[in-house]
């Protein structure tokens, strides 16, 4: 599926499914932008749209391939991105993953290609189609708008991951159980992967020696400025949570270690115990006579042994603090 959107510098209008054969007509102007978004395209829809803009082929087998890393690629005549969005489903074995969004930059056009539907991208153009809020100030800012909403979107995950941390510190304590280590097992994974999302995409919108890796209008500096703060506010909180849940994770095996060295303390008081009084029975329980063994009183009296025995040695165990 293709969908344009072309705002009209001349007329401050905003007009969509415009004709793309028409491309060198409607971008005569510098100051006009188009914007073409590929939602769940063919591979002759994509072809098709890199003929008319001469994108390199390298480029469109990058938007037919999922990639691991968000990355910015520097054309003859236009810039090639790699950003992903992020979708969170803690319910679902794979609680988290990436939607890869490409898109092409060129002077005054923009192409947006992705497979699955991005709220970013739903809200923009549904926002384009009534007026050009979006897009009356050049296509560097358009592709701000996109990504900083998409960068939004990861601050509820955010302090989703923080409550479910602070829940399972609290439970651990409560009941330790095999499930709250798969719980920190996964709540590590989702923090690498968004991570991986995060680093080098702050790297692509950071302003190094104050240039950036793509051309950005004056006027637009401080909207990138604010995305780069945001981005540097979530790697910050995902390094806290890193430290957090490997804290937790030592903590908690802590607590198992302690509980099961109770647990075999007591184990082996009984043993102990209960190997002292099985000799002593033993003892005298054997088939050959032993003095006084006749005697009625022989039985009160190993009895009495017992309990004395028993007595002394819990007696000992919890003065040296073992039970």
């Amino acid at each position: 599926m293709i969908k344009t959107y072309f705002y009209n510098h001349e007329d401050k209008k905003m007009y969509h499914d415009v004709d793309l054969l028409r491309k060198g007509e409607l971008l005569q102007n510098e100051r006009n932008l188009l914007w073409i978004d590929l939602y769940n395209c063919t591979v002759d829809e994509l072809k098709f749209v890199g003929a008319i803009f001469d994108f390199h082929p390298l480029a469109i087998e990058d938007c037919l391939h999922d990639s691991p890393r968000s990355k910015v690629d520097n054309y003859d005549d236009y810039y090639f991105f790699v950003f992903h969005a992020l979708r969170y489903d803690e319910e679902s074995e794979r609680e988290i993953t990436t939607e890869e969004l490409n898109v092409f930059l060129g002077k005054n056009y923009i192409v947006t290609v992705h497979q699955n539907p991005l709220q970013s991208i739903g809200r923009i153009a549904a926002r384009s189609l009534r007026e050009p809020h979006y897009m009356d100030k050049g296509p560097d800012f358009l592709l701000y708008s996109i990504v900083d909403m998409i960068t939004d979107e990861y601050f509820p995950i955010m302090e989703r991951i923080s409550t479910r941390i602070d829940e399972l510190e609290d439970e651990m304590y409560e009941h330790p159980a095999q499930e709250i280590t798969e719980e920190f097992l996964a709540l590590k994974r989702t923090i690498v992967l968004i991570r991986r999302v995060i680093q080098p995409k702050k790297r692509i919108f950071a302003n190094v020696g104050g240039r950036y890796s793509f051309e950005v209008q004056e006027d637009n500096v401080p909207y990138f400025i604010d995305l780069v703060d945001h981005l540097e506010r979530i790697s910050d909180s995902l390094e806290v949570f890193r430290d957090l849940v490997s804290g937790a994770m030592e903590t908690y095996y802590s607590l198992v270690t302690a509980r099961t060295n109770d647990t075999m303390r007591v184990l082996t008081v009984i043993t102990t115990i209960t190997a002292t009084l099985t000799s002593v029975t033993g003892y005298f329980g054997m088939n050959v006579p032993l003095p006084s063994q006749q005697n009625p009183w022989s039985t009160v009296v190993v009895t009495l042994l017992l309990v004395g025995m028993t007595y002394g040695m819990l007696k000992y165990f919890r003065r040296k603090k073992w039970v």
